[in-house]
């Protein structure tokens, strides 16, 4: 972002467009994904699993079944509120407010994203011990 002020940082957020709000939709990945991977957050994507960290559901793990781009929220499995006619809806959750815990690795592409972050992070950490040493 190219301000500190929060004022225009929510500007930004609010009227940046899909294609790159959809990058902003980040959750971060529990210990053992961050170890394997190298990597501290992704951007939630349906199919994955996570576990809700924050709110009145906490500690509710489902599968991401939709990602809202223009609301900036997930919806995940098992997560409904009954509305007063009877009928039940999913809750829309902000995702960084859950902890990726399961990956859907079955996009080719998403596998690449990860070994391109993995590989980034480490260059900087040798250029860091250079610097160090």
């Amino acid at each position: 972002m190219a301000s500190k002020q929060p004022k225009k940082q929510r500007k930004a957020v609010y009227q940046s467009p899909l294609h790159r709000r959809r990058k902003m939709l980040v959750a971060p990945l529990s210990p053992q994904l961050r170890g394997e991977y190298g990597v501290r957050n992704l951007p939630v994507r349906k199919g994955d699993t996570v576990l809700i960290m924050r709110g009145d559901h906490v500690g509710v793990e489902g599968k991401v079944v939709r990602v809202d781009t223009k609301k900036f929220k997930i919806f995940i499995e098992g997560v409904k509120i009954t509305k007063a006619d009877g009928s039940e809806r999913l809750v829309p959750i902000h995702p960084s407010k859950v902890m990726i815990t399961k990956l859907d690795l079955s996009d080719s592409y998403r596998k690449q994203i990860l070994e391109r972050k993995k590989a980034g992070r480490a260059v900087l950490q040798e250029a860091v011990e250079e610097a160090e040493g």
